[in-house]
């Protein structure tokens, strides 16, 4: 659609895009903390949930948008890339909030469950991709396991959330979830659900105009799709992570700045659900690369050491931030190297 376009009028289209998509997360972000309060949903419920969701919403465009074209790599990496950047994204809130350990401070047992989640998510499609090569209309079967599994964890989740079994220990740097002094429960949900709906249709079709771009650059510049994927759109679709965690942690939200970044991966992963049912060659997981599957442990492994950082609770490490946070940015860089390295043959 984009291969007559010129190269300048090329990349004001994807700027355009990718502020549209920033500007309209901005305001999500004020809006589910709103509604978070007027549903007594919770700030680590509603970042897991509405906003996780809503700011992926131009990720799961862009993945569909390649799988139905026939790349399943960039369709791949483009998901399980921005799994990667958006926990980069915790580390770098860590590093801003200077008062403790974002990790420590953010203490919620809903966040620690749902990164739980996230790690059993991001397992089946590994089994996928190493299991037979099997599919029933084209869908791998895995698919369907991993969206009942994400819908059976949000169940839970909510569950963790209202009736939790355990309770963190208190210090002076633990921050609770609480209602904005201006946010009244009794009034209506409706305007700002309307509105918040309104932003995630900007969203999904900037989303689209993304992906359109970022097939062009495939095909003009013969760049590889895992390098496309994962570090251009992947990490440009994840900004609206990037700046609502940073407007949460700033508005001492850090339950919805940790939950949004957790809840929205673990909704990233059902990019790979949508992404099988476009792709119309047979099972996805077995039609993508090697540098595909090291993103997708890339992801696991930030993860888990983002699992580990919210259970240790360290107040202050290196630099003033958490050694989960070093760790994490020094595991995405060993991504990044990797790809560039090993994409670009």
């Amino acid at each position: 659609m984009l291969e007559d376009v010129s190269l300048p009028l090329l990349l004001l289209i994807f700027a355009i895009a990718a502020a549209a998509v920033i500007a309209a997360s901005i305001r999500a972000t004020h809006l589910a903390d709103i509604i978070a309060d007027r549903t007594r949903m919770g700030e680590a419920l509603a970042g897991g949930l509405i906003l996780g969701g809503a700011t992926s919403l131009a990720g799961v465009v862009v993945s569909v948008s390649a799988a139905s074209s026939g790349d399943a790599s960039f369709a791949v990496s483009n998901a399980v890339g921005g799994i990667a950047a958006q926990t980069l994204f915790l580390a770098i809130a860590d590093l801003l909030y200077k008062r403790a350990n974002l990790e420590h401070a953010a203490a919620e047992p809903a966040n620690l469950f749902q990164a739980v989640l996230l790690l059993i998510l991001l397992s089946l499609p590994v089994a996928a991709m190493a299991g037979p090569d099997v599919s029933f209309f084209a869908v791998h079967p895995v698919s369907a396991i991993l969206f009942l599994t994400y819908l059976a964890g949000v169940h839970l989740s909510a569950q963790v959330s209202e009736r939790p079994m355990w309770k963190p220990v208190e210090t002076r740097d633990t921050r609770h979830d609480e209602p904005e002094e201006d946010s009244d429960p009794d009034k209506s949900v409706l305007k700002p659900a309307l509105t918040f709906a309104a932003l995630v249709a900007v969203m999904g079709v900037a989303g689209w105009v993304i992906s359109q771009v970022g097939a062009s650059f495939i095909t003009r510049f013969g760049l590889a799709s895992s390098l496309v994927g994962a570090l251009l759109t992947a990490v440009v679709t994840s900004l609206p992570e990037f700046v609502t965690t940073l407007v949460a942690v700033r508005k001492g939200s850090l339950q919805l700045a940790v939950g949004g970044i957790i809840g929205g991966n673990t909704f990233d992963t059902l990019f790979l659900v949508a992404a099988d049912v476009a792709y119309r060659d047979g099972s996805i997981y077995h039609a993508v690369s090697m540098n595909d599957l090291y993103w997708l442990a890339t992801g696991m492994l930030m993860t888990a050491v983002l699992l580990a950082g919210l259970i240790l609770r360290q107040r202050k490490g290196p630099a003033r931030i958490g050694i989960e946070s070093v760790l994490m940015m020094a595991i995405y860089a060993s991504a990044v190297t990797v790809e560039v390295f090993s994409g670009s043959s």
